[in-house]
């Protein structure tokens, strides 16, 4: 590109687009890249801060911000997501689905350090809703080395930045444990809280049992759930470490191994996780999940849903931001719950 007096550019060809603000009423380019410059397109390139402008030069060797927005979108792109048409150098990322997105950390770092270039993105492992913006690319000048953009497609590999897992269908069983409840001596709360979280996903209930703290019968409720054709379990009460809380013996005794008794996250520190035959979810809730407005379920549930296997290192990790300030008017997920730093 090349610069020049904006009065002495008529006749020359915009090699960007050229934006106009004025508050409150439009953020949006007056020209576009590739406009032709005529005589009575001076005061208006004027009045928007323009005393030179840069008008387009042809060169082999380099890429204008536009096309070199597009070589980002490529690295980031993947089924169900779309672009937006590029605008002043940038294209956003749409997801086509309700999901979880996922963030390959590695690669959006390792081309976001290249410089003069970036991605940004939604934190990695929450939901989306299709329409939602999930991501955005542009260079930082108007003109790049197409040399440095291949660096970039090298760093970005063949698996794409940005993964959305979409939502399923899930059958859900309810297993209610604890003697006060089984025996009638207190209504059971916590039931109608985890259905009101489960209304926001496809899910129905197939199955609902209250169990005394017996153990085995715990562990014959677990089973039944899972023999009706449940794809995820959910057991409520019995979580803490009193002598007569069986529910975690009895989620081990069904699943075999556990992911973790216990979470980085408060409210949620006694959550347990484990799966049956390493594809049915078995979540064990402690009581806060019933009185909390956002706990360790809100940041797991959207996961389990969109068939996302976590492992420990999956909950280990969420310590970093895994503190809810419990906020009088709440705004999750548009707050800091949740959003550490991840791992790499």
């Amino acid at each position: 590109m090349k610069l020049m007096r904006t009065e002495d550019a008529v006749g020359q060809v915009l090699c960007h687009d050229i934006t106009q603000i004025i508050k409150g009423v439009t953020k949006d380019a007056v020209f576009r890249k590739g406009h032709v410059i005529r005589e009575e397109d001076i005061p208006v390139l004027l009045s928007v801060g323009k005393d030179h402008i840069y008008i387009w030069e042809n060169d082999e060797n380099m890429l204008h911000e536009n096309e070199a927005a597009q070589v980002l979108y490529e690295i980031c792109k993947n089924e169900h997501l779309h672009p937006t048409p590029v605008k002043e150098g940038k294209i956003g990322i749409i997801s086509d689905c309700d999901g979880v997105l996922k963030v390959n950390r590695k690669k959006l770092n390792a081309v976001n350090s290249l410089g003069e270039m970036m991605i940004a993105g939604r934190h990695g492992n929450f939901p989306v809703k299709k329409g939602d913006t999930v991501a955005a690319t542009r260079i930082i000048p108007l003109v790049i080395e197409k040399e440095k953009m291949e660096r970039a497609r090298t760093a970005g590999g063949t698996e794409p930045v940005f993964t959305i897992l979409p939502y399923v269908h899930k059958k859900v069983g309810i297993v209610t444990t604890g003697n006060e409840v089984y025996y009638g001596r207190i209504k059971d709360t916590f039931t109608p809280v985890i259905e009101e979280k489960l209304k926001e996903f496809d899910t129905e209930i197939t199955g609902h049992v209250i169990s005394d703290d017996d153990p085995e019968h715990i562990i014959k409720g677990i089973r039944q759930m899972i023999s009706e054709g449940a794809d995820m379990v959910i057991c409520t009460g019995g979580m803490s470490v009193d002598p007569d809380d069986k529910t975690p013996y009895a989620i081990r005794e069904v699943a075999g191994e556990v992911v973790t008794y216990g979470a980085p996250v408060l409210p949620g520190a006694m959550f347990l996780l484990a799966y049956y035959e390493s594809r049915i979810p078995i979540m064990g809730l402690p009581g806060c999940v019933m009185y909390a407005k956002r706990t360790i379920f809100d940041l797991v549930l959207p996961r389990v849903m969109a068939d996302d296997v976590l492992s420990l290192k999956d909950i280990t990790c969420l310590g970093e931001g895994g503190l809810c300030l419990s906020c009088d008017i709440c705004t999750f997920p548009n707050c800091g719950f949740g959003k550490g730093g991840g791992y790499i």
